[in-house]
């Protein structure tokens, strides 16, 4: 039996980033979280800090060291959204979409990595989105920090690939959660006829992906995005 990693996953306090912490949880490894407020899953190790934060960040990757040693996998799943058509889109409904959901995972796996590269191993997996490649209406900022992940993974992976760390991606489609379960009927049948497989997917589907990236097998899948989408995304 191998020996426990160490692993962090931000924003495991609820939706996806919680059924990942849960599925590694269950596989035996040592997982912690960075998150802002709410309940975590049982045997998860929480860290708070904002994302927008860089002292915070360095001060929660110091705590989680000292709790489990320092991480060899880095889910980078934290996020936030502000919505709103472009032409009432405001600077800082911009920025700061970007400061958390793009600028934030750059200081994680800034900070992760340097453990990483003295063990030479890690693996790096950031949550993306659908919406990064296929864009969405009143979605500018949040699409563009989506997006944006796909090239920092692919330099990751060239910066570092040769130390035995892998960065890829993963991009969720619709994500069966409590909001989508809050939108009219009529708004939900409109986004199911646009995905092939005619469904949601369960935040397990998501942290299936994630595991299987994390895990030894994955060694060789480095600078990939890997659509957990329906279909709904093909060809982007």
């Amino acid at each position: 039996m191998t020996a426990p990693r160490s692993v962090v996953i931000t924003g495991a306090n609820r939706g996806i980033g919680r059924a990942i912490a849960e599925r590694f949880v269950a596989a035996g490894d040592s997982v912690a979280t960075i998150y802002r407020s709410g309940d975590l899953p049982d045997g998860v190790f929480g860290a708070v800090a904002d994302m927008r934060d860089t002292a915070a960040i360095d001060a929660a990757f110091t705590a989680i060291e000292e709790h489990q040693g320092a991480p060899t996998v880095l889910v980078a799943n934290a996020g936030m959204n502000r919505d709103t058509l472009l032409m009432r889109m405001s600077d800082e409904d911009f920025t700061d979409v970007l400061d958390v959901n793009l600028t934030g995972t750059f200081r994680c796996v800034r900070r992760a990595s340097k453990g990483m590269i003295r063990a030479r191993a890690g693996r790096i997996v950031l949550i993306s989105s659908v919406v990064g490649l296929y864009g969405s209406p009143g979605q500018v900022n949040y699409a563009a920090s989506k997006a944006a992940l796909v090239g920092m993974a692919r330099s990751i992976t060239r910066e570092l690939g040769g130390r035995g760390i892998t960065a890829n991606v993963v991009a969720p489609g619709f994500i069966e959660t409590a909001m989508t379960g809050e939108l009219p009927e009529a708004t939900q049948k409109t986004y199911l006829a646009a995905i092939p497989a005619g469904r949601f997917a369960q935040p397990t589907e998501v942290a299936a992906a994630v595991e299987f990236l994390a895990s030894t097998e994955a060694g060789y899948i480095s600078g990939a995005v890997i659509p957990v989408d329906g279909g709904l995304g093909m060809g982007h």
